[in-house]
């Protein structure tokens, strides 16, 4: 299971969706998810899907990659859907059982918050999956520079967010290491009830976070032998710049808003 967790991995590639600057990602993802919360009723939802396909296609990241992805939150989205299905009151009753009303109503709830959950995290791996950590950081640094003068640390909170995003994978990896060690020495994390299977990861907890502390020592090690002392002065190898395929993703992502208003006309 933990293997399945891709969240700030990246994966190379020469598409145009690797080649956008990293601005024009999140630009563009936040219009996204602007759309999604705006999206009513199946033809909405619909043209997102096909949106969110149509860039997965296009950025040639393999489907086994993103359904490997959403497998440790579909717990989330099955309580997510129950809790919908159970708690929605409507007018258009489907079952009835004493206290337990189940209705059209919720189940169209349901069925739409299932849809928006995944397109949004499926959207976020898009993000992770076509931009390295550096040029995130580089990219997000940029879009909140207004904000240094004010004095907010920006080039810091980027560096935080880029370094939290680099060690999802890394301590996954380490975190199946300590539980394979903690199998060949007689530990069972599969069976059993759920507060056995609590107690039994209990022993993961120590090891992991001591080989955390331990990265972050080094990290912090490496980081000052280099003489990084912060944002201030410091110039970048690749500076960044928009280009005719950026505008035409704004564009993009402007006409996907447009059409999700225009399609809401026809929700159900």
């Amino acid at each position: 299971m933990l293997k399945d967790i891709t969240l700030g991995q990246f994966f190379p590639g020469d598409t145009v969706v690797h080649r956008l600057d990293p601005r024009s990602k999140l630009i563009v993802m936040i219009m996204y998810i602007t759309g999604l919360f705006m999206a009513k009723g199946f033809p909405a939802y619909g043209f997102m899907f096909a949106v969110l396909v149509t860039c997965l296609a296009i950025s040639k990241i393999k489907p086994a990659a993103v359904l490997r992805g959403l497998r440790p939150i579909l717990i989330i989205i099955c309580l997510t859907v129950l809790l919908n299905i159970f708690f929605i009151r409507g007018e258009t009753v489907l079952f009835q059982y004493y206290s337990i009303v189940i209705t059209l109503e919720g189940v169209y709830t349901a069925i739409f918050m299932a849809m928006r959950l995944i397109m949004l995290i499926v959207c976020t791996f898009l993000l992770t999956y076509t931009t390295s950590p550096i040029t995130l950081t580089d990219g997000l640094e940029r879009m909140l520079s207004p904000l240094k003068k004010i004095k907010l640390p920006v080039h810091e909170f980027s560096m935080m967010m880029s370094i939290a995003l680099r060690m999802i994978p890394t301590l996954i990896e380490e975190t199946d290491k300590i539980m394979s060690a903690q199998k060949s020495r007689g530990a069972d994390f599969e069976t059993g009830g759920l507060i056995k299977r609590a107690k039994a990861i209990l022993p993961l907890i120590i090891p992991l976070f001591i080989s955390a502390f331990r990265r972050a020592d080094e990290l912090a090690t490496a980081m000052e032998s280099r003489c990084y002392h912060g944002g201030d002065g410091r110039t970048k190898l690749n500076v960044l710049r928009f280009s005719g395929i950026d505008f035409a993703a704004f564009l993009f992502g402007a006409c996907v808003i447009a059409a999700v208003i225009f399609l809401g006309r026809f929700a159900v």
